[in-house]
């Protein structure tokens, strides 16, 4: 396969995944956890041996400014949750690609320059 072949797969990839970055909904990071949790009141059936924790609860964990934050969400924000993490998720592998379709192609690119600087 010539170079110029392997540049126009790469650059038809490329503007693939750029266009998939338009079906992207809305996105935020973090994570979702359904904790069960004991009250520490005595004599609480979540107390007992083996305990019957109460819950389910709802966190999204996250980062703000390099500390990590836990909020309690409902069940239906807990679903939201999921899917704009979800979504991020999805964001990350699209960029990681383009990143990669991106290094192939421009090296490809500043090899031929070195060879014939016209290229560029």
């Amino acid at each position: 396969m010539t170079i110029r072949a392997m540049t126009t797969r790469d650059e038809h990839r490329f503007m693939t995944l750029k266009a998939s970055l338009a079906d992207l909904g809305p996105f935020r990071r973090g994570t979702v956890l359904r904790r069960f949790m004991p009250c520490g009141q005595p004599g609480c059936r979540c107390q007992a041996h083996p305990p019957q924790l109460h819950g389910p609860y709802y966190e999204w964990t996250r980062k703000v400014q390099g500390k990590t934050v836990n909020v309690r969400v409902t069940k239906e924000q807990a679903r939201l949750l999921k899917q704009w993490i979800a979504n991020v998720r999805r964001l990350d592998k699209i960029v990681a690609e383009m990143q990669r379709v991106s290094d192939r192609m421009t090296e490809r690119l500043f090899q031929a320059a070195r060879r014939s600087p016209r290229i560029l």
